[in-house]
């Protein structure tokens, strides 16, 4: 099942105007949403779920937006509304692969992050990034997820307790130990990439 985004309307609108006129029969202009926010939930659920199977769960993301609109309280939400769709799409994936007694894999896709980029990177970076990406995957997703959302897609933690629907003070502890548990990571790798990474 696939999500209405083949067409777009070249006008800029808000993202509120756009959902009213989704709402209103015009299904042509999600494209306008779709590509307002591909790339940034892309970047999230690679950093939560790793590159297997990426292309699914970001259509799958827009799909259940597409199909919740309706639902949809304030339309100038948007944006918050579907990390959160982001954060149950993920959550999700990592509920069906407790239950077939499998794990998520610790070693992201590579070339699905760097597949996008302009430049080709060098070995240096695609060691940083491999190290990041397992450094993530160390943390329980509760507390991946504060850190994708705030260190690396720079959303207040205002936005995300609403986002995940927890208080401003659980965000703040939870950012706190997932940053801790970061550092002790990286430097258990013995290596001087702790020094790169900005965790505050």
């Amino acid at each position: 099942m696939r999500s209405p985004v083949s067409a777009d309307n070249s006008a800029v609108l808000t993202d509120a105007a756009i959902v009213t006129k989704c709402l209103n029969g015009d299904s042509k202009i999600f494209r306008q949403l779709y590509r307002r926010y591909e790339k940034r939930v892309r970047s999230t659920l690679y950093q939560l779920c790793g590159g297997d199977g990426l292309d699914d769960l970001v259509q799958d993301v827009f799909f259940r937006a597409w199909k919740g609109l309706p639902k949809l309280r304030k339309a100038s939400y948007f944006g918050t509304w579907l990390y959160r769709i982001c954060w149950n799409v993920a959550t999700d994936r990592r509920r069906k692969a407790a239950k077939h007694q499998s794990t998520l894999p610790e070693e992201a896709a590579l070339d699905v992050a760097f597949s996008r980029a302009q430049d080709t990177p060098n070995l240096m970076q695609l060691h940083y990034q491999d190290l990041v990406q397992r450094g993530l995957q160390s943390l329980s997703l509760d507390h991946r997820i504060i850190v994708v959302l705030h260190d690396l897609e720079s959303i207040p933690q205002k936005e995300i307790a609403r986002i995940l629907d927890i208080p401003v003070g659980t965000v703040k502890s939870r950012l706190f130990y997932a940053r801790s548990q970061l550092r002790k990571f990286f430097q258990e790798q013995e290596k001087p990439y702790d020094a790169q990474i900005s965790l505050g």
